[in-house]
């Protein structure tokens, strides 16, 4: 086979789709999003560079393609009716299983702006449609989306280098030992409170401490929203 029908045939085994899945895979793992490069995908996707280039100009445009089909990805299960805490818990809930299952989706929104229409279909019109029909006024309902996804995006990023948190089962209860282990061993005089609550601070990047602050976050809001109906 020639070096040219072997470029044909790379390049019909690959698609955007694929490219992005592949980017993703590298980027969502400890790599992060600088391991993305067209050569490292190519060598991955077992092609050439020059193939890639036939889909994407640029890295710029995998990493937006990237962020666009994880944002496209959000899963909010539709229900009937449902109280405006409960909305707000399924919206919280759905971005932090979105960004905390890929990782780099904090890294990519904290550096570009999606704009595919199913991305900001699935994630910014059908979210503010679901606070509004459970009863949030549409001007609230944009302040409480902004809050709630900056909050998940801030507690995806603190848990992603810090594994403890993420792991489950027999290994995340090892990893939760080991750091609070370390925070113990410290020196007392010199971090007398660290020392002291090592075994609090080790559940910080847990999501028993998201659905904490999740539900002050609920609370508050909740109250807002009934200080708000009650001036109209």
């Amino acid at each position: 086979m020639s070096p040219k029908e072997r470029r044909s045939g790379s390049r019909g085994k690959i698609s955007r789709e694929a490219i992005v899945a592949a980017a993703l895979e590298v980027s969502d793992s400890s790599a992060g999003l600088d391991a993305v490069t067209v050569r490292s995908l190519a060598t991955k996707l077992g092609t050439g560079t020059m193939t890639l280039y036939g889909y994407f100009r640029s890295k710029d445009e995998i990493l937006d393609a990237m962020a666009d089909h994880v944002m496209s990805g959000i899963e909010l299960p539709p229900v009937e009716e449902e109280t405006p805490e409960e909305a707000l818990r399924a919206v919280a809930q759905a971005f932090v299983k979105l960004m905390t299952e890929h990782p780099s989706v904090s890294w990519l929104l904290s550096s570009r702006v999606t704009r595919s229409h199913a991305s900001l279909k699935a994630a910014m019109e059908d979210v503010l449609q679901r606070l509004v029909n459970a009863g949030i006024p549409a001007e609230t309902a944009v302040r409480c989306y902004g809050l709630l996804i900056q909050f998940a995006l801030g507690f995806a990023a603190y848990q992603a280098p810090r594994q403890w948190g993420a792991a489950g089962g027999e290994d995340g209860a090892e990893l939760r030992r080991q750091q609070q282990h370390y925070w113990a061993g410290l020196p007392a005089t010199e971090f007398p409170l660290v020392v002291e609550l090592a075994p609090q601070l080790v559940m910080l990047p847990t999501e028993a401490q998201f659905d904490w602050g999740m539900e002050l976050l609920v609370e508050v809001l909740a109250r807002a929203l009934e200080t708000e109906a009650q001036r109209s």
